[in-house]
Order: C-alpha cells, then structure tokens, then sequence
C-alpha cells in the first residue's frame, strides 16, 4: 500500500486544498494498492502559480539551452538507477506486463530523457539570416507555461514525451496525470527534485476530468499538451482555440497491419504479436485491424489466432505473463461490449469472445474475429483491449484503400519478405508513423497522427520545436 497525503508544488510536499482522495486499485486483485489526494481547481491554480513564477521570474528559462540539458542528463542518471522500480510500480498500478514495463514503460521514458539532454547541447537557439535592410536574428524562446494532461496506459512515456523536451526548451510544467495511475509520478517528482530542477519548473497534481478541464482552460497556462481520446481530444482544441492557445494533441488510432503474400508468416508473427497486444492492447498505436489478402486470408486467421493463443493470460507481476488485466472494471465492460457488437455485426471470434479467464481482476479473453468487414465498429472504432479483427482485401490497393478507410491516422505497419517495397506502401498510407516488418516508436523522429489522431508531433527535433516560439529581430545596418 503505497500512501501519499500531499502534491508536489512549487519544488516542495504541499498540503492538497481538499480532502477527497483517490484510491488505486489493482487490475489483478481488485485491491486498493495505493492512495493519493485528489487534486482540486485550487491546486491546480497553485501549481500554475508555482509555475507562473518559475517562469516569469526564476532562472530556469534564462538559462542557456545547454545548460538545461545538463540538467535534464543528471534526472535521466537517476531515472537509470530506478529503472526496475518504475516498472514494477507501473506494472502495479495498471496491470501492465512486467516484460512489457521493463522493456517500454520505464526504458523509453528514460530514452527520451537521454535523447533530449544530448540534443539541447547543440540545437541552435539562434540563426542570422539576410534581410532587406541587414540581418536578421531568428531567435527560439520557450513557449511559457505547460499544461500536461497524460493518460493512464503509458504514463511515465506520455509524461516524458512532453515533460524532457519542455525542459530543454526552458518551459515550465504542471503535470496531471490521470486518476487510475497517480503513482508512478510522486517516483518521478522524487527524481525531479534530486535532479536539482529549480522550484516550481515541474509540479505534479493528480486529479480527475474537472480539475484537468480547470487547469486546461487556466490563463496562467501558454500551451497545452495532451495525449488520450479524440473525443477529450475536441474538447481541449476547442478550449484552446477560443483562447488562442497552443496546443499539441495525441489521439486515438485504429492502425492497420497489411500483410503481404509474400510475408513469412511464422517470422512475422512474433513481431507483430507486440505491435497488436502490447499492453494488453491497451495502446493507441496498436494494429488492431489486420489486413489480409483472400489468396491467404485463412493461414493469416490461423497464425494469428495462433499467436495470441501462445500469449498467457495472467498475473501481470509473472514474467512469463503474455496479457494482462485491463486497467478497470469500466474499461472491462467497454471491450467486452464491443465483443458482443462484433458478434452481433456478423463477424465470427475464432479465438476468445465473452467467457472471462478468470474470476477475479479485471481481465478479458483476448479475442480475434474473422468474417469482418471495414465498415463494422470492431473495425472503426478505438477498443482499446485485446481484440483483433482480420479484414480480407483484394489486392494491394485494395489493402490501402482499406488502411486509409479510417477516421484515424496514428500509424500502421507492412509485413513483406520486400522491404523496399514495404517503404512503397507506406508511402501510400495516411498516417504519422509507419513501420516496415517492425512497430517502432523512435525518439529521434516525429510522432502524431493524421486526421482525427491529433495535432502537432512529439519526439525530434519537432518535439522539441514544439515547445519553442520563434521571434525575428530584424536591424538596419
């Protein structure tokens, strides 16, 4: 039982305003295994206000880039050290596999720290270009203060994604993370302090969807950086929008995995046994809809039923667990509300359905249907669980079409025994990312998604870009 009775505001362990708490459950005993305050508007407005002055007032943003960097290299020395501690919490709190958070929940946090640290050491802050008259001094200061709003599935990577390239910049940041998973960021705040992060330049509130509303729609606040639905998504640009505010959004997605013919099933199938379920499908880039062609549509069926069938169901602690619990007993619900709309849509689960695995934690059977179309909702719609649907295509403009067929357009992969011709119809595809015979989230390059998957693009130079405003001083002579 992990007990936390204050937040972290201001570099210091303040009293919270309210009295209200947040109990974290665990997806596999359905225990209380924690607890926390829960944040109110006056929180929130302390921690802007901490912020604020961090920002107006305090040496963070007025500190050479590198300098920040050096600073930002130190935090991921101490996030290395407590690697292993970051999994195992986070592995507590929301049911991930625990070869899951050791291999992406605290390492790629910890990747991004280390990315960021060595690119602020040399990312140009200022240029002269020629002008008319004389030359012109294009020069990138921080956006101010930043609001970041994370969800519950990869907490410490969607905090990180904002949080390191933020700092570099000169930012300043209150973090909400989301209610079902609090405690992986008091770890963090204890790192950040550590670190020697001036006061007030991160503050962390935990805190539900009012509170967050409060400190999106804050005036003390210059941008906002959010990852989680579309539909939270709409609400924050329409926020955003009437205030003129910057905005940077991470979205939904329903990817598409395009399996060739000449694919070499049997090696493709562990690669992408990762891409579809990991976390236990409880990822916004997972290839939920596999497209197959009708040459081989039955062996696709089969090897990935197959697959998900050699994944064990179980304690997420055990190493040897494949899937895990979904993070509640409402998003249980959500999923297995979609098993039964896919059943009753026509389409056929050769493998899972509605009989739950076991009787205590919040687990579904992981489920693959066949006999599906483009246009049913299992197709359409973010489930967000383990539930894959195998779509037939034609002929490899057909696949495309299908794959672009789609509000979405976060990623999507190709598996081909011909990866140049995988770069090919990833150029087709309307996504932000894309991946050749592999799923893979680089830090160096730009991540965000077309259409309905959001605005903006975290990670690169463009993540860091992001976090930065650009003012021209032009000069006679």
């Amino acid at each position: 039982m992990r007990q936390h009775d204050t937040l972290f505001i201001g570099g210091d362990w303040v009293a919270p305003a309210g009295t209200g708490t947040i109990d974290v459950v665990s997806p596999h005993t359905e225990e209380v295994v924690g607890r926390v305050p829960d944040g109110t508007a006056a929180d929130m407005d302390r921690a802007v206000a901490a912020a604020r002055q961090a920002f107006d007032h305090g040496p963070w943003p007025r500190m050479t880039m590198a300098e920040r960097a050096a600073v930002v290299g130190r935090l991921a020395e101490i996030y290395a050290s407590r690697q292993e501690e970051m999994a195992e919490l986070i592995t507590m709190e929301m049911g991930s596999p625990i070869t899951f958070s050791r291999m992406a929940q605290a390492p790629q946090p910890l990747g991004m720290l280390q990315y960021y640290a060595e690119l602020g050491r040399t990312f140009p802050v200022e240029e002269e270009r020629p002008g008319t008259f004389g030359p012109v001094t294009v020069r990138r200061e921080p956006v101010g203060v930043v609001a970041a709003v994370v969800p519950w599935n990869v907490p410490q990577f969607v905090i990180m994604i904002k949080l390191a390239p933020a700092l570099v910049a000169g930012c300043t940041v209150v973090v909400k993370p989301a209610p079902e998973t609090p405690l992986d960021s008091y770890l963090l705040a204890e790192m950040v302090k550590e670190a020697g992060i001036p006061d007030g330049v991160v503050n962390i509130v935990a805190a539900g969807r009012e509170a967050g509303e409060h400190l999106v729609s804050h005036p003390g606040v210059d941008k906002v950086a959010f990852t989680g639905s579309t539909a939270a998504g709409r609400r924050i640009a329409a926020i955003c929008g009437e205030q003129l505010k910057r905005c940077t959004l991470e979205l939904g997605g329903k990817s598409a995995a395009i399996i060739l013919d000449d694919c070499d099933l049997p090696s493709a199938m562990g690669f992408l046994s990762i891409a579809t379920l990991m976390n236990n499908g409880q990822a916004c880039v997972a290839q939920t809809r596999i497209l197959a062609s009708r040459n081989r549509y039955d062996e696709v069926v089969e090897a990935v039923a197959g697959m998900v069938r050699a994944m064990p169901v179980g304690d997420p602690a055990d190493p040897a667990t494949g899937i895990g619990p979904l993070v509640a007993e409402r998003q249980r619900e959500r999923v297995e509300n979609y098993i039964r709309i896919g059943i009753d849509e026509g389409a056929k689960p050769v493998l899972g359905g509605l009989e739950r695995p076991r009787d205590r934690g919040w687990y579904v059977a992981p489920t693959v249907f066949a006999g599906a179309t483009n246009e049913m909702r299992i197709a359409r719609e973010e489930i967000f669980g383990p539930v894959l649907t195998v779509i037939p295509y034609e002929d490899e403009d057909n696949a495309v079409r299908i794959a672009n067929d789609s509000d979405y357009g976060l990623h999507g992969t190709v598996w081909t025994a011909d990866p140049e011709h995988g770069v090919e119809i990833a150029r087709r595809v309307r996504t932000g990312s894309y991946g050749v015979n592999l799923l893979m989230i680089e830090n160096s390059s730009p991540f965000g998604g077309y259409k309905s998957s959001g605005l903006g693009r975290e990670l690169g130079p463009e993540g860091l870009a992001a976090y930065l405003e650009y003012k021209s001083i032009a000069r006679l002579g």
